[in-house]
């Protein structure tokens, strides 16, 4: 039994190759009660006891990148146990065919690690962000996704990193120096990308908005549904969605509608000049006499113009922002349905009826 144990096959004895054979499986086998126990533990050491905590979300997030590092990892530790084949080992591009596999193994197993670690910010964030919308306060909505896009460009930054330096062979100080010569070239390439990365820390630390608030740039009106590193999503008031680049909010004269304390309605009626200044001025009474109303702030009615062609009354008043879109259009419906009976009341014609 020995001697079939200790028989050479490519360079590696039998014995090898069944024990090598005999982890993998044991670990493919046991992969998941592994990848549910490391799971456990990291929940340990990143989530607070104090707060909500969902281990089944948690493992569905975490489990398919452990088992993917946990599996890469043994295949990288058992056959390093083993001889290369020398028949095996043919050269790609002046390049030995086991250096090329063990560089992918650890490329994939920093990936996977990275993986990871994305899927942990991102489970912490929701986390963050569900206790974020409880509070009456929507900037911190706004830290959550801000920093929880920004940590992960950073985690992929760092991994490719470690796949330059362990896969490749790459120092990192040559590699830091390349990218301080190529940096200037890209920075010019890819100018428009890096002013909105800017704005989007000018739009976090300055705080013109904050997700969920309604907003008006240039055209485009509606509300902040997502707050990126690049741009930022709002749903208009016709329910599309439309990404705008942070550097236009920052660059643009920006509108927040949210931050307004009333709504301004402002009506124009212009009439014949036939009217008389009895009538003017009786219209101009009953109108005042129905804006008396308890949602309705700061009103004024006056004869604004008159001249050859009308007499123009302007109506203005505000209305509360804690009224309801629906129930301010139809308190403004309401209110030019009685001037219109007013004008009836009173006989006074419009200009060119």
């Amino acid at each position: 039994m020995n001697e079939i144990l200790d028989r050479v096959f490519l360079d590696n004895t039998i014995r090898d190759y069944l024990l090598t054979a005999i982890i993998i499986i044991i670990v493919l086998v046991l992969k998941t009660i592994l990848s549910k126990f490391f799971a456990d533990i990291i929940s340990r050491l990143v989530v607070n006891k104090k707060r909500q905590f969902d281990k089944k979300q948690f493992q569905d997030l975490v489990l398919s990148p452990i088992e993917l590092f946990v599996i890469v990892l043994t295949f990288i530790i058992s056959f390093y146990r083993l001889q290369f084949p020398s028949v095996l080992n043919i050269h790609i591009y002046r390049v030995d065919l086991h250096i090329i596999i063990e560089s992918l193994a650890r490329a994939v197993l920093i990936c996977s690690f990275v993986w990871l670690c994305n899927r942990i910010v991102a489970y912490v964030a929701g986390l963050l962000h569900a206790r974020a919308l409880q509070t009456n306060d929507r900037a911190d909505d706004q830290l959550v996704v801000f920093f929880r896009d920004f940590l992960k460009v950073i985690i992929w930054i760092i991994g490719i990193l470690l796949i330059l330096k362990f896969s490749f062979g790459f120092p990192l100080s040559n590699v830091f120096t390349g990218l301080s010569i190529v940096g200037a070239a890209l920075a010019l390439a890819f100018r428009e990308s890096l002013e909105n990365l800017i704005a989007s820390f000018i739009i976090f630390f300055d705080k013109p908005f904050t997700f969920r608030d309604t907003v008006k740039v240039q055209t485009v009106n509606g509300t902040v549904e997502k707050i990126g590193l690049r741009s930022k999503r709002i749903r208009t008031l016709e329910k599309t969605f439309v990404t705008v680049p942070n550097k236009l909010m920052v660059d643009s004269i920006l509108d927040n509608q949210s931050l307004r304390t009333q709504r301004n309605v402002l009506t124009r009626l212009e009439l014949s000049k036939q009217t008389t200044q009895k009538q003017l001025a009786e219209l101009i009474a009953a109108i005042e006499q129905l804006l008396n109303q308890d949602d309705i702030f700061d009103k004024i009615v006056f004869l604004s113009e008159t001249g050859h062609v009308a007499h123009v009354i302007q109506v203005e008043y505000f209305v509360t922002v804690d009224l309801p879109l629906k129930s301010f259009y139809k308190l403004r419906e309401s209110v030019n349905l009685a001037i219109i009976k007013l004008l009836e009341e009173k006989e006074v014609v419009l200009a060119g009826a």
